[in-house]
């Protein structure tokens, strides 16, 4: 706990003057009051710390050192504190505590927050808080839903970093993709769009050329990739761990981090790694309506947020985007490479990357790629679709998730199916909700042929009807294409064995791959050919493909471990 200068920001009192009196009243549930005995059992785990006016308790960019409860005195929450845009946003006083999600997860904070009245703050180590949330459910459940609700309000009131670029650039949507499926507070500053986008990129020395950046306080990322920004924002550690692994989770789907939330509640040494970000297929989806518990619907990535959390208190370690290039499975131990040359190793794997969506089989696809066409329905894509005309492919339930949702945002959604009726291969709570919705006008047995534009920007897709060979023009700013999925298994070839479309075999159709190491065994249920390597989720072979069935199979995946390395101590 320092004075503003201490730590390189300026003098405070020009920022304190502006804060009003009283506390930032609690509208959201975002900033509960806790109660005095669940203060006197923090008090027995952290210490008591006398504040004066200007002391900074966290710091906007950097890590959270302890979780802090203001026991006297007030303290005001600061954006982009030492910058032209500061602002207090909120004004916290006795019983309230500070921090956000990023406190659990390891993520830097995105505010600063600064002693507006002095007083005494209550401070607890984070491996300590980890110990009173795990004895005190109720402590947890208050801190978790105040947490995931700070989260929320940041990121719709567009706190955090800056992402500034071209909305047709490939590599400003990557980026813009990856700080949504992580739920990272930020703000998109569109060059075509945005008054302020050329005055910001002056003030930082930068060029339209040399976009995409990201600006945050006094850092300027040119030109960076998701890792990059992964690690600005401390999601993910420089190198990936070199110890001895219980199980290694490659894919952070449902089917990854329900394996991970087990894994770890039952002591296993468990690290989770994903190629782009956490949530899977499952974190593209706008809203999940179909899964037990949620009779209101979740979305994707909030689904896929809560579940990292869980995994985290319970001691499992993320690492995203980290991407699994090879698996050596030769040794006692199994061996798993990832791109950029770090490897871990680990007594036993489970393999959870599930499928990608299939690209569309018409000319000029690469050329509009980067710009028009979309493989999720996401607030990323909803954003673009403003106003626009948009042509959804597809007749599954990501295609009719996908056609409700940006029906809300897109001037008119067309859908192109080709099957001759949606309840083919769609629920039927979809269906009849498509068939009644005017804003969304379905195509039924066509497909896309052909691909209209100048310049990388769609314009209009020309669809075939598939009866009677017609051919008809569809006006699209933007195209959604949701048209099955192929596996992700592409780093396993050679070591497992996969079915005839790549899927992984598990179980009797997987047969026994372990040469001299065992006499010949029949894998488990969700055991692949090798020992000690299970598949769950859709990258399985003859998987169900819902959100409710991966996450079983994540957690029966667990009790298979246990199996396996209990057999072979």
């Amino acid at each position: 706990m320092t004075r503003g200068a201490d730590v390189g920001l300026p003098d405070v009192e020009d920022l304190l003057a502006t804060v009003p009196q009283g506390e930032t009243p609690d509208l959201s549930g975002a900033y509960p009051r806790l109660d005095d005995d669940r203060i006197r059992m923090l008090s027995g785990q952290g210490s008591r710390r006398p504040t004066a006016r200007g002391d900074v308790l966290i710091v906007e960019g950097r890590p959270d050192e302890a979780f802090v409860v203001v026991l006297s005195g007030r303290v005001a929450i600061v954006k982009e504190f030492g910058t032209p845009e500061q602002q207090v946003v909120r004004v916290h006083g006795p019983g309230r505590f500070l921090g956000e999600l990023g406190l659990l997860t390891g993520q830097v904070a995105f505010f600063t927050a600064i002693v507006a009245e002095p007083g005494e703050v209550l401070e607890v180590p984070l491996d300590r808080l980890r110990a009173c949330l795990m004895r005190d459910a109720a402590l947890g459940d208050q801190i978790m839903r105040a947490f995931l609700t700070r989260r929320t309000l940041a990121i719709g009131e567009g706190h955090g970093f800056r992402i500034v670029g071209s909305r047709f650039s490939a590599g400003t949507r990557a980026l813009r993709e990856f700080a949504a499926r992580n739920r990272l507070p930020h703000r998109f500053v569109d060059l075509e769009a945005d008054a302020d986008a050329e005055s910001l990129l002056q003030a930082v020395g930068i060029t339209p050329a040399e976009t995409p950046v990201v600006v945050w306080r006094d850092t300027v990322l040119r030109n960076p990739d998701p890792a990059a920004l992964a690690a600005l924002i401390g999601q993910r550690p420089a190198r990936t761990p070199s110890r001895l692994h219980d199980m290694v989770v490659i894919g952070a789907g449902p089917a990854g981090l329900a394996a991970a939330v087990y894994g770890a509640s039952e002591g296993l040494l468990t690290q989770v790694l994903d190629s782009v970000a956490t949530g899977g297929q499952a974190a593209t989806t706008s809203r999940i309506e179909n899964y037990l518990g949620f009779p209101a619907g979740i979305s994707g990535t909030e689904l896929a947020e809560r579940a990292v959390v869980q995994a985290l208190k319970f001691g499992a370690t993320t690492c995203a985007p980290a991407e699994a290039v090879a698996l050596d499975t030769s040794g006692l131990q199994h061996v798993v490479r990832v791109r950029g040359g770090d490897t871990l190793v680990t007594r036993s794997l489970v393999i959870a990357t599930g499928c990608h969506y299939r690209r569309l089989p018409v000319p000029r696809l690469e050329e509009f790629e980067p710009t028009s066409i979309h493989y999720a329905a996401t607030q990323i894509e909803a954003q673009l679709c403003v106003n626009d005309p948009v042509v959804v492919v597809g007749g599954g339930n990501s295609a009719g998730q996908a056609a409700l949702f940006l029906a809300d945002h897109a001037r008119k959604v067309r859908m192109v199916v080709r099957e001759h009726g949606l309840e083919e291969f769609m629920s039927r709570y979809l269906a009849d909700r498509i068939l009644r919705d005017p804003r969304i006008e379905v195509h039924l047995h066509t497909e896309v042929c052909e691909l209209v534009g100048d310049g990388g920007q769609l314009e209009a897709v020309v669809v075939r009807d598939r009866d009677d060979g017609s051919r008809c023009t569809l006006p699209a700013r933007e195209l959604m294409v949701f048209i099955g999925a192929d596996p992700c298994t592409g780093w396993l070839a050679g070591t497992v064995a996969l079915d005839s479309g790549a899927y992984v075999r598990t179980g009797r159709a997987a047969g026994s791959d372990d040469g001299d190491r065992t006499a010949r065994r029949t894998p488990a249920l969700l055991e692949t050919s090798i020992p000690g390597v299970f598949a769950a989720g859709d990258v399985r072979s003859g998987s169900t493909k819902r959100v409710a069935s991966a996450v079983g199979e994540g957690a029966m995946a667990v009790r298979l471990v246990h199996e396996h390395l209990a057999h072979v101590r």
